[in-house]
Formats: structure tokens, sequence, C-alpha cells
């Protein structure tokens, strides 16, 4: 069991919601329709874990002037369809939140706008269950790997970030974490391999419905 845990800070496109894949494979498609031809690799490398306004940029600075609000405005439009024909939670989370939630303040802290949080997180069920307690990139200077939105999450919940712990699936992620000086989990069943997440301060584990054991929750509160 680890100790003096007050928050639990979990990230959502990877760790709630299995949406990296979707992301990744409308990366690839609408990058290189644009001319950036990247692997599924690069594309894990460059943009896994970063904020929009982040990978806008890349592809401004990449593809030229105009490119990043064209990327910006294709790629989300994809991302909404394909979330609508079916996003699916990633394995073993639903179980893991039912003995994580009763026991220890929890809030999410994302690189993805509140607007996409509302469409994947409402599609799945999970929004009910963080309402009020989401938090995102774009209310904070810098994204991931810096450890502006684990701080302001941290704040907002009124949480030492020494005693708070990070759920992570991205590289950026868990470098925002250990910025923070907040304890990372690096979850490496994701589109991550996992000597991208190894580090000081972070606990890999592979399979979520192992997480409630490793934060020290192992069963279900009793109803």
């Amino acid at each position: 069991m680890i100790d003096s845990t007050d928050l639990v800070i979990f990230d959502c496109d990877g760790v709630l919601v299995d949406s990296e894949r979707i992301a990744l494979r409308i990366q690839r498609e609408v990058l290189g329709a644009m001319g950036w031809v990247l692997d599924d690799e690069e594309i894990v490398d460059l943009f896994i874990g970063r904020a929009a306004a982040a990978i806008g940029a890349m592809v401004e600075e990449r593809l030229g002037a105009g490119a990043g609000a064209h990327w910006h405005e294709v790629f989300h439009r994809r991302h909404r369809e394909e979330v609508d024909a079916g996003l699916p939670l990633v394995d073993g989370i639903a179980e893991a939140l039912d003995a994580i939630l009763p026991r220890v303040a929890t809030c999410i802290a994302s690189g993805g706008d509140h607007a996409k949080m509302r469409h994947t997180l409402g599609t799945t069920g999970l929004y009910p269950r963080f309402e009020g307690r989401i938090f995102s990139s774009t209310e904070v200077p810098l994204g991931k790997p810096a450890p502006d939105v684990f701080l302001h999450a941290a704040a907002r919940m009124g949480a030492d970030p020494a005693a708070c712990v990070v759920i992570e699936d991205s590289m950026y992620g868990v470098q925002a974490a250990r910025a923070a000086g907040m304890r990372a989990y690096g979850y490496t069943g994701g589109l991550t391999p996992a000597e991208r997440l190894a580090g000081p301060e972070t606990v890999l584990f592979d399979d979520m419905r192992k997480l409630p054991m490793l934060l020290g929750y192992e069963a279900p509160a009793a109803a």
C-alpha cells in the first residue's frame, strides 16, 4: 500500500476510455493525406499524451501556415464520428473505479479539452462519476510534459502534490507527474512501450484490475 494518498488523478484517453487507438489511426490517415507520413511508433512518440494545441503547433511548423487549423478541424471531426460509432472503456477500468472511487478523492486531468472529454466520457457513461472534478490543459499555460495541469488539479481539489498519485499511459504524462512532484502509475497496456514510461517515482502495471491493489484498495466497498 502506498503512503498518504489524498488524491488519485486519472488521465482520460488511454486510461479511462480506449480512445488512443482511434486517435492513432486517424492521426496517421489525416497527416498522411496532408503530406506528413508517419508510422505508428512515430505518432506515439510525437503526439500521444500531448494537448491538441501542441500537436497543432507541430503540424503548423512542419506543413506551413494554416495546416494546424486544417488538421484540428479534420482530426476532431473524424474523432467525434469514430467515438459515436462505438468507444469502449479501457479494459478493467470499470472494476478498478468501483474499488477506488468510494475510498479516496479522485479527479481527471487531461490534455484533451472539456468538449472532447464530455463527449468521450459521456459516450462511455463515465462522465457522471467525475462531473465537477474534470480538468483540462486548456485551463493552464502549458500542457504535458509540463506539470501545470496536474498542479492545477491538485490545487482545485485542495490536495498537496506530494500526496497525489497520477494514473497515466503516455510518456509525456508520466513526465508531467514527476515534474509535479507526484507519484506516477504508468499503465503499460496501451500504446506506449513500458520502457518509455519507466522512471523515478513511477510504478508500471499492465492490467487496470491490478490498480486497486497497487493503491491499497483491494476490493469494492461494501454496499
